[in-house]
């Protein structure tokens, strides 16, 4: 049973590193499919998917975080998709390599973030929780793109 310093977060992977995002911000997971490129849209922003009728923008957290992509092979092609994010009312889809689980954390193992973790700078993330083979880095979906970054993505749509 969960407390109220307890809650839930799925966990990715991106690269070699392993995240989690809050379970209350995501919508769903979805697995690749195609997507629209968009001209003059902004280099992070992979383009757009139609999902049952509804238009999503795809955000490549590896161009905004400057991460190498990871060689895939076919078996991981059927492990990645989109993390489907709600954004203030807005959907996002967020690029993923690999679904990893929902984990359940408490919030007194969250420490603060080192001061740059795997090349991404401490303001998008929450926090980072040890685990036996490293970190699981908690991002803060709200603070991965600043109001006029919004703007633009929402315009997408």
């Amino acid at each position: 049973m969960a407390t109220n310093d307890q809650f839930q977060l799925v966990t990715f992977k991106l690269g070699a590193e392993l995240y989690g995002v809050n379970i209350m911000d995501v919508k769903e997971i979805v697995k690749i499919q195609n997507v629209r490129v968009i001209p003059n849209a902004p280099y992070y922003v992979e383009g757009i998917i139609n999902l049952r009728g509804e238009i999503i923008p795809i955000i490549a957290l590896h161009k905004r975080f400057g991460i190498q992509t990871v060689e895939k092979t076919e078996d991981d092609e059927f492990e990645g998709g989109f993390i489907i994010l709600n954004i203030e009312n807005n959907k996002i889809g967020i690029i993923i390599d690999k679904v990893a689980r929902v984990v359940s954390v408490n919030q007194d193992d969250v420490i603060d973030p080192p001061q740059m973790v795997s090349g991404i700078g401490t303001e998008y993330i929450e926090g980072v929780i040890r685990e036996d083979d490293g970190y699981l880095i908690v991002l803060n979906i709200r603070k991965l793109f600043n109001a006029k970054e919004l703007q633009k993505i929402y315009e997408i749509q």
